[in-house]
């Protein structure tokens, strides 16, 4: 199968892309939810993913991620195709999600092990990761060593971050990663994004904290109606960062500061 995978992609690879998303719908009954998402996401960027409620963010990391199917369109990671390929695209990004989900009966430890464990990971090569994550979180040994049923949600939310990379992803997939975490922890979760980076690859988030996208992404696009609305290149256009609720704002047709109705 791995030679079959390698034919597939082989033909129309782009090198510069590590997930793609072409003419995305998904819809609920009667409910059109996505109406033809189109993205094409860089290695080495951080890039932004934000909307209102219900505008169709969840949704569509929920089709990345291969937690719903999708009506029409494709959805390609590192050029895999993942309705083709789904547990080879599961090996190339890590996903964390805006609410901790976890066995709550094993410790911290042994958790990071079950996931690491599911992508068959070499014990020298968990070791030396988990090593390096405890301590950039960080969670100390005794802390590990419990069970998870007795940690506060920000712990249970680090631990969480862990497992999301604790296979060394291409591509790192985070909804809402700053939720229940204390000031230090997101100022460190911050530089992890951004070194993530460096190292060339990829972070998607998605996030209502538009100061965190605007510090860290390199694009950010906006959703609404269920289709990309507006896409900035902050690489281009630097200034925009300091716009950014005003330009978000703007999309939906309010003015920063104006409450939502509904």
């Amino acid at each position: 199968m791995e030679d079959k995978i390698i034919t597939d992609i082989n033909e129309n690879v782009d090198d510069s892309s590590i997930l793609k998303i072409n003419d995305l719908y998904k819809a609920y009954g009667k409910k059109e939810v996505l109406k033809g998402i189109n993205l094409d996401v860089k290695k080495g960027e951080v890039f932004g993913f934000i909307g209102k409620n219900g505008a169709g963010k969840s949704t569509t990391i929920d089709c990345v991620v291969g937690l719903k199917n999708y009506d029409k369109g494709s959805i390609e990671v590192d050029g895999i195709n993942i309705k083709k390929y789904p547990l080879e695209v599961k090996k190339l990004f890590g996903y964390a999600s805006s609410e901790p989900t976890c066995y709550e009966m094993m410790t911290g430890k042994e958790y990071l092990e079950f996931i690491g464990s599911s992508y068959g990971m070499l014990e020298s090569s968990f070791e030396s990761n988990y090593e390096f994550l405890i301590n950039k979180l960080p969670m100390s040994e005794a802390d590990m060593n419990k069970k998870m049923v007795e940690y506060s949600h920000g712990m249970k939310q680090k631990v969480c971050l862990m497992a999301s990379l604790i296979h060394n992803p291409k591509l790192w997939i985070l909804d809402e990663p700053t939720v229940g975490l204390d000031v230090m922890v997101y100022d460190i979760l911050l530089k992890m994004i951004l070194d993530f980076a460096k190292n060339g690859k990829t972070v998607f988030i998605t996030s209502h904290n538009l100061d965190l996208v605007s510090r860290v992404c390199d694009r950010v696009a906006i959703i609404n109606d269920g289709v990309v609305a507006e896409l900035i290149d902050f690489t281009k256009e630097p200034l925009k960062r300091r716009n950014l609720s005003n330009i978000f704002f703007k999309t939906y047709g309010k003015t920063e500061g104006e409450a939502e109705t509904k």
